[in-house]
């Protein structure tokens, strides 16, 4: 196993925990140095908050764990490509490298959808890659589609 698709295993764990709280599975980690800085799951249902995506979510957890908004010189995996709202924050918070799991052509801002990261309008150069570990992260996003419009129907 590379290093990647062991940080993105972890972020597969987390994605997996996001699931059991009734979550859409979605989870993120950061690295720096080589070492785990701080990790997240989805919580928007459960916080009732359209801003809790796994990614957002680390970067708060991470920032109050280095007393820094700024997180020069990390890493983040995630298991699905991030939104314009998550790349955004990225951005912000100066990550060096996002490498995310699953493609998402619905919202995806990484280029399967848009390309927001090569936009001129930030001051900050990030580089993304995608597909890591992707069927296990498609895979665990589609059963849990499925089993919601399998649950849906039942309650019709």
């Amino acid at each position: 196993m590379t290093h990647k698709t062991e940080w993105m295993q972890i972020a597969i764990e987390q994605a997996n925990l996001a699931e059991l709280n009734g979550e859409v599975p979605v989870g993120a980690v950061l690295i720096k140095d080589g070492k785990l800085i701080a990790k997240a799951s989805n919580k928007p249902i459960s916080m009732n908050d359209p801003t809790a995506h796994a990614e957002i979510e680390l970067l708060r957890e991470a920032g109050s764990l280095l007393k820094n908004y700024r997180l020069k010189g990390t890493e983040l995996y995630v298991t699905l490509e991030p939104c314009m709202m998550c790349l955004s924050a990225i951005l912000q918070a100066r990550v060096s490298t996002v490498f995310f799991g699953a493609y998402d052509f619905k919202m995806g801002a990484c280029g399967s959808c848009e390309d927001f990261k090569s936009l001129n309008c930030f001051n900050h150069d990030i580089k993304v890659e995608g597909g890591i570990l992707e069927s296990e992260c498609k895979n665990l996003l589609q059963s849990f589609f499925q089993s919601r419009r399998i649950l849906s129907k039942k309650n019709q």
